[in-house]
């Protein structure tokens, strides 16, 4: 069950502010000073607002100084959705240890912002003890799911997953897992990413940046359209409270969803797929083997919320879903992309996204997938189930996320809306 959600974005923090972004199709895309500076041929970036101020509300001077920009956004959520499922936030002096409730939260890169601006320089200048006693905190990968245990006293397995642009979807199909072997009563799970130019310079010399709409920074992501130049990077953190059903109801909690099924695979870089690009069929292979795992029906999919990225994949994307739903040209449920609107967050993309998904499912609409009104010629089959506008589903009852990851590794995910 799903009892608790959290999210940092580009285009609105905590859920309120979020879920008026989605439905009102609101862009979060900036322009970067620092992108600009640093010579990249993409200016854009979806950048959280005000994080620094909603951590300094939340967490203390010393916890402050030990965590870097993806830290903080994954402590945000993570704080956030912990306190939307109802559960007790402790404080910081009591010693007891919640042995019931654990953590899988990911990232994609996880401290470049640190290795970037501290480690590097101070290296190369020959200041090592000048970095302080945090740094290796700050720069490895676990050290966000590390941070949130000690935050919130959890005792289960705590864990920092990383497969790429899958990795918070694929958090969630984890702590489904151990919940369902009956290992934890609750996990937290989602994923995060820091603000840095350092995380998204790779991603600019490869190319795959958009750069053809550095003076129009709100319409620069576009999934699924035929001016799609490449995906927008972003920043920020997602977090999702699983419970089991008993846990949830013994404490009368609020039920946003079920989490019905997930499915993990990799295409082994066959048959179209390498280290940058997802096979085909090993796409179609992780939704219908989330669809067998949930025992759904393909034909009872209400929404797709897809991975979806404004590259040459989206077109291959559309079609695997498609076939794996058994769907032809018309008859695609309603299918979106939230990086739209917000850019590809990376290793948080899933979580940040699995949100929206949840949000959608259980208040019962879909929001825009904006900046696509010349679809793409190879997806104009399934034009008319790609909503422009927020449309009301007040009878949406199933909803799946898929994440397509570099390393041609994917995630799915099945939820039903719930209903006591």
């Amino acid at each position: 069950m799903v009892t608790g959600l959290g999210v940092v974005s580009p285009n609105g923090n905590g859920l309120q502010d979020f879920e008026l972004a989605l439905r009102k199709g609101r862009s979060g895309l900036r322009v970067q000073q620092s992108m600009v500076e640093a010579g990249f041929a993409c200016h854009v970036a979806g950048v959280p607002q005000g994080i620094d101020e909603l951590a300094e509300a939340m967490f203390d001077s010393d916890e402050l100084l030990a965590m870097n920009s993806g830290q903080r956004h994954a402590s945000v959520a993570a704080v956030d959705a912990w306190l939307d499922a109802g559960l007790e936030r402790p404080a910081r002096d009591d010693d007891r240890v919640d042995w019931e409730s654990g953590a899988i939260i990911g990232t994609g890169i996880g401290g470049m912002d640190t290795i970037g601006d501290r480690v590097v320089p101070f290296v190369d200048q020959k200041k090592v003890r000048r970095l302080g006693s945090t740094t290796v905190e700050q720069v490895m990968a676990s050290g966000i799911s590390a941070r949130i245990s000690g935050q919130l006293a959890l005792g289960n397995q705590v864990t920092t997953n990383s497969s790429a642009c899958s990795t918070g979807t694929e958090a969630v199909a984890m702590g489904l897992e151990r919940i369902r072997n009956g290992l934890a009563k609750r996990m937290l799970v989602g994923g995060s990413e820091g603000t840095s130019r350092y995380i998204w310079a790779g991603f600019d010399a490869m190319r795959v940046l958009c750069r053809g709409f550095n003076d129009q920074p709100e319409s620069a992501s576009r999934p699924m359209s035929a001016s799609a130049g490449g995906f927008i990077p972003a920043a920020g953190g997602g977090a999702i409270l699983l419970e089991s059903l008993e846990s949830a109801n013994a404490r009368g909690a609020r039920i946003y969803a079920e989490v019905m099924g997930a499915f993990l695979n990799c295409g082994g870089h066959r048959g179209g797929g390498s280290m940058t690009a997802p096979n085909p069929d090993s796409v179609r292979r992780c939704v219908q083997g989330a669809l067998a795992d949930a025992n759904v029906p393909a034909e009872d999919v209400g929404l797709i919320n897809g991975h979806l990225t404004a590259t040459a994949a989206d077109p291959n994307e559309v079609d695997a879903w498609a076939k794996a739903l058994g769907r032809g040209p018309g008859e695609l449920p309603p299918i979106t992309s939230t990086k739209s609107m917000i850019g590809h967050a990376l290793g948080a993309a899933g979580a940040i996204e699995c949100v929206a998904t949840l949000l959608m499912l259980s208040r019962g609409f879909v929001h825009p997938s904006i900046n696509c009104e010349d679809v793409h010629e190879k997806i104009q089959p399934h034009a008319d189930s790609i909503p422009h506008e927020m449309r009301e589903l007040p009878n949406l009852r199933i909803a799946m996320k898929a994440g397509f990851g570099f390393g041609d590794v994917n995630a799915s995910v099945v939820f039903r809306k719930w209903n006591d």
